[in-house]
């Protein structure tokens, strides 16, 4: 058990670096990052791999951690609200996934369930606390349109390498037993 926590945490902080190097893959430039959602393939991931809890610890900081460092995303109100959709990525993803492979289902619609469920939950929790931060600082309002916009609209091209890639990975990771 003890060892199955230091790989999780070492596992962690594999995929905490890859939240701060894969935007670079964007170049830095915010629209095709939010096209892209590069920061959440590592945060999902790790959800399966290591289990809801690291999901969630590296969900919550990867952005801010990543806004400190490098500047992008800004801190306010970017960062802080995709902090909370990245913590519930990692958690959802990790909980759904561990629940549901205990009902002896399909592999593939456990995985597909969980990351659907997964990618809406955590999309809803950042325009809830965008609204929020919305209503608390009027100089961010932030519209229904402004959601189904930045969640779903501009990151359509994110939400389709989401669905191919990461099914793709936890079932490999399935058939040579590191999930099982």
């Amino acid at each position: 058990m003890k060892n199955k926590v230091v790989l999780n945490i070492c596992l962690s902080g594999i995929f905490l670096g890859l939240a701060m190097i894969l935007p670079f893959l964007t170049g830095q430039i915010q629209e095709i990052g939010s096209m892209l959602c590069p920061l959440h393939l590592p945060v999902l991931i790790c959800g399966y791999v290591c289990g809801w809890k690291y999901g969630l610890i590296v969900g919550l900081i990867s952005p801010v951690l990543r806004s400190v460092i490098f500047g992008m995303p800004p801190l306010y109100p970017a960062s802080i609200s995709m902090s909370i959709e990245l913590a519930l990525y990692g958690f959802t993803s990790g909980l759904l996934y561990d629940i549901l492979k205990r009902k002896n289902l399909n592999s593939y619609l456990i995985i597909y369930v969980s990351l659907i469920v997964s990618l809406l939950i955590g999309r809803l929790g950042w325009g809830l606390l965008r609204y929020i931060l919305g209503l608390i600082d009027q100089t961010n309002v932030f519209t229904f349109d402004m959601f189904i916009s930045g969640a779903f609209v501009m990151a359509w091209p994110g939400i389709i390498l989401q669905i191919v890639l990461i099914p793709v990975l936890i079932k490999t990771l399935e058939k040579i037993g590191y999930l099982n």
